[in-house]
């Protein structure tokens, strides 16, 4: 018999990828339960609503990248590299078709339709990586390492919309170098 946590942990990974592929709407436990080899009530027993599932899948996201974001941190002073970093983890992985997308982005285009605890949760993603990358973007304008035109958190805010819109028109397109061609001018912009 399989640990409970570990079946829990596949149900969490399908629902991923059935996320990044077409957003919250598009499955249903009947998807998860083929593709996992359970019945729908062992997913309930773990999940009991979708909007449970999702709801945990976002909290998990959000620790992922809340630890992504220490590791970088740790690793790397300069805030120019910082946000390079950032920008070449979504580079990379916008070549794996199962990482493609920042699943919170995928979301927040549907928060108008999504459950309550869902929003607030991909919400809490948003202002997390805003506040992250405020910081980064003082403490280099500051060293000198950065020429910020506007504040901090405006062009936090516009570097999350350049690298989540990126993200988009890298899947229109279907090529993979559309990414680099948005987000690297704008690096170069704000490079001092």
């Amino acid at each position: 018999m399989r640990n409970p946590q570990t079946k829990a942990d596949e149900i969490l990974r399908c629902a991923r990828s059935l996320i990044i592929r077409g957003g919250y709407n598009s499955f249903s436990y009947a998807d998860i339960s083929s593709v996992v080899g359970i019945r729908n009530a062992s997913i309930h027993h773990h999940f009991p609503s979708k909007s449970d599932l999702v709801r945990k899948l976002v909290a998990q996201y959000r620790e992922e990248a809340e630890a992504g974001i220490a590791e970088l941190e740790r690793n790397v002073s300069d805030p120019l590299e910082q946000l390079r970093a950032y920008v070449g983890y979504w580079e990379r992985c916008i070549a794996d078709p199962s990482h493609a997308f920042c699943v919170c982005a995928l979301l927040a285009s549907e928060i108008p339709v999504l459950p309550e605890a869902v929003a607030l949760e991909v919400r809490a993603h948003f202002r997390t990586l805003s506040d992250w990358l405020t910081s980064v973007l003082e403490r280099g304008a500051v060293q000198g390492r950065l020429a910020l035109t506007g504040t901090a958190r405006a062009n936090a805010e516009m570097l999350i919309a350049t690298v989540h819109g990126a993200m988009l028109s890298t899947r229109a397109y279907g090529d993979v170098r559309t990414f680099g061609a948005i987000t690297y001018p704008l690096l170069e912009r704000i490079a001092a």
